[in-house]
């Protein structure tokens, strides 16, 4: 019997200005789970995309149980039961859970849909595996977490085998991180064979068997996991030591920056308010992280203050000016920066060029146009300063298309933007969702030199570690209000689980 089930053998891929695979060999054996490591860019989910068909390499092969396959597009790709989640996931909104499913592969009996046949496939399958999900709701209105179940329904639906999953805990939560690890071990125990894209240590020392790691393209060996540690792996990723503890001194509060008073947010997903009656405020040189888990009135308090959706009571007032009515523009120009949880949706333009979307809240300042006409000159130089300062990775400098853009370097891109704006406040939602240990060392050495220079931060996070890390105070969301409020040199992990779950402690707060 053949070792590999998959092999690819000296893959070269190329795009304009980059050599996003250059000479790269993985091979994954039968009933393993193989982690995929390497820094934002590095060319990982170019590689998974040449595995599922979305790509074709100039150079190399790949086997399938040792035979020479050719994968010209996704169905070759399903025809040979390879299966993936991508990072951003490819769902279509307005259809329900079921239809998104069945997308593509729909039953049929004499030309007619055959819908109550798959419903019945489709909640055997979650109730197998433990992805329990409503088939009648809409993806537009179900939870982040719920839709990448979705994604794996989708595979197990159409019976793969070989399961991609491209940054699959970027956008869950602690709880569903560790339900999906369970799941990837039953799948593994099956027989099945899954490829695992992530840039979290702590995951593939948990779950993998073995990993192969890239830098810049390069393929840099494969390492049984048993036999290494994260500093190692981390290591060999980066080409140096990381420190995985923030560095920073006491924060010395000053004045409120923000103040939240009374606000209610009305949901869009039932009848109950998501946030119900919240104040807090945020000072000058703090940074005061609202944590929860994911749809617990976190995103839509913080789509209510940066003007995404309005609240129904309450006032938010920065430095000391009500802005509770105002525009989004008008809050950017007050002194707000902010960096989106959907860096798709809220972060980037993404058929915009990377220098247009850095200047995209501040193309109409002097610095920036005369008399009603761009000045691009300025526009590209000022677009060069911040991807040379920030380290953000594209083929072509500031002319490439953000959507080209591997999902770590459009989040860099979102920062370098927000934080050059000088904000007094700065809102961040996951700022480090999908970024490597290297870029998150930087990232948060940055989030706390805005706080040390006077700034208010706001931060939302999903990650628990973060969140100990990063913040100064600590405000735990349940079910749209604040049950609790910590410092985190006083807390531990364990603690603020069971506020996030909401099996609060007695008589802590009545």
């Amino acid at each position: 019997m053949e070792e590999y089930v998959i092999e690819m053998l000296h893959i070269t891929k190329e795009f304009p200005g980059i050599k996003a695979n250059d000479d790269v060999t993985l091979q994954l054996k039968k009933g393993e789970i193989h982690a995929l490591l390497g820094e934002n860019g590095a060319g990982k989910s170019t590689l998974m995309s040449v595995l599922f068909g979305l790509y074709q390499p100039e150079q190399g092969t790949i086997k399938k149980n040792g035979q020479v396959v050719e994968i010209r597009n996704p169905n070759d790709a399903n025809d040979l039961h390879i299966g993936m989640v991508h990072q951003h996931f490819k769902l279509v909104e307005v259809f329900s859970v079921l239809d998104n499913i069945i997308l593509g592969v729909e039953p049929c009996k004499g030309g007619l849909l055959q819908k109550a046949e798959a419903r019945k496939k489709v909640v055997e399958l979650s109730e197998r595996y433990g992805l329990k999900v409503d088939p009648d709701a809409k993806i537009e209105d179900i939870s982040v977490g719920m839709q990448q179940r979705v994604e794996i329904l989708k595979m197990l639906y159409r019976e793969n085998e070989i399961l991609i999953f491209d940054e699959p805990t970027a956008v869950l939560t602690p709880q569903e991180i560790d339900e999906l690890m369970e799941i990837m071990r039953g799948f593994a125990k099956e027989g099945k064979s899954i490829l695992f894209i992530t840039h979290k240590l702590n995951e593939i020392m948990a779950v993998a068997d073995r990993c192969t790691i890239l830098r810049k393209g390069k393929y840099m060996g494969t390492v049984d996991i048993k036999n290494s540690s994260k500093e190692e792996l981390s290591r060999r990723m980066v080409g140096r030591d990381v420190e995985f503890a923030v560095q920073k001194e006491e924060s010395k509060p000053g004045d409120v920056i923000l103040e939240v008073k009374n606000v209610t947010v009305p949901s869009k997903l039932h009848k109950n308010n998501a946030v119900k009656n919240v104040s807090f405020q945020v000072r000058a040189g703090e940074i005061v992280c609202l944590a929860g888990i994911e749809g617990n009135g976190q995103t839509e308090m913080i789509y209510a203050l940066t003007g995404l959706t309005k609240q129904s009571e309450g006032s938010f007032h920065l430095c000391g000016q009500d802005i509770s009515h105002t525009s989004i523009r008008n809050r950017s120009k007050s002194g707000m920066s902010h960096i989106p949880e959907d860096r798709h949706k809220h972060g980037l333009v993404l058929d915009y060029t990377l220098e247009q979307n850095m200047v995209l809240q501040r193309y109409w300042e002097p610095e920036f146009q005369q008399g009603g006409f761009i000045k691009f000159g300025a526009v590209r130089q000022y677009a060069q300063r911040l991807i040379d300062q920030y380290d953000v990775r594209s083929g072509q400098g500031p002319i490439t298309a953000a959507r080209s853009m591997s999902g770590g370097n459009q989040q860099k891109a979102i920062i370098a933007r927000e934080i050059d704006k000088d904000p007094k406040l700065l809102v961040a939602v996951q700022p480090t969702r999908g970024l490597d240990v290297g870029a998150i060392e930087y990232i948060h050495r940055q989030i706390v030199a805005e706080r040390d220079a006077g700034k208010a931060v706001l931060l939302v996070s999903l990650e628990l570690d973060e969140v100990m890390n990063l913040s100064d105070r600590i405000l735990v969301m349940y079910e749209g209000e604040i049950v609790g409020e910590f410092d985190p040199k006083k807390t531990n992990v364990q603690e603020l689980g069971l506020y996030m779950a909401g099996a609060r402690k007695e008589g802590a707060e009545q």
